[in-house]
């Protein structure tokens, strides 16, 4: 795929959905972070049901350290590897307050360093809560870029380093959540809906796949 098809793909996206972003709830980068913490392995919906009773009544590395991690665990209890996210929440916090005045550090080092927060967290924390034009690959952006061909590769971090590369630089920061956005409900895993795709023209998926 040439850089003209790449620059049109994405054009067509940001004029479909022109305020691309997440569907986690959050109002501060520490409530993302704590956030896109608990949706590993879990769904946005799920989390989002968690953080509503959450955040009202602790959202900030402190508040969330006094409530201790057992209070902490049974009420994230729905959400899937509860108790590890609860221990892991706990330990960051005080790490933040400590290292970081109660702040959620801006560098992937830094996040990466934090209990819980991989190379994944770390890239949507440093993309949705701070502007940065890192890519976070999940299930949706993989399954995108390797059926349209905008980056084809057989791992995460493969498809990852072809997007920084390939992305024209006018879509490297909304790139992320067009791709999740456009993989959550037009390009799925199960039944693609390519007849409606504003995509399809450009797509390299073949027919045969559909």
């Amino acid at each position: 795929m040439n850089a003209e098809t790449r620059t049109k793909i994405f054009g067509r996206l940001l004029k479909k959905i022109p305020n691309p972003t997440t569907e986690l709830n959050y109002s501060t980068p520490f409530e993302l972070l704590v956030a896109v913490t608990l949706s590993a392995q879990a769904t946005d919906k799920s989390v989002n049901k968690v953080t509503d009773k959450l955040f009202p009544i602790a959202n900030t590395p402190e508040t969330i350290s006094k409530l201790g991690e057992d209070t902490l665990r049974n009420t994230i209890r729905t959400i899937g590897l509860f108790n590890s996210k609860a221990k892991h929440i706990i330990q960051a916090c005080k790490i933040l307050i400590e290292k970081y005045n109660s702040g959620v550090p801006k560098t992937r080092k830094e996040l990466e360093a934090l209990p819980g927060v991989g190379r994944k967290t770390a890239n949507v924390v440093l993309n949705t809560a701070f502007g940065h034009p890192t890519i976070a690959v999940d299930t949706h952006i993989y399954r995108v870029a390797n059926r349209t061909a905008i980056a084809s590769g057989k791992t995460v971090l493969e498809v990852e380093k072809k997007l920084v590369k390939f992305i024209p630089n006018e879509y490297r920061v909304p790139a992320h959540h067009l791709m999740i956005l456009h993989g959550r409900y037009t390009c799925k895993a199960r039944s693609p809906l390519c007849g409606e795709c504003i995509l399809l023209d450009l797509c390299e998926y073949e027919e045969k796949n559909l």
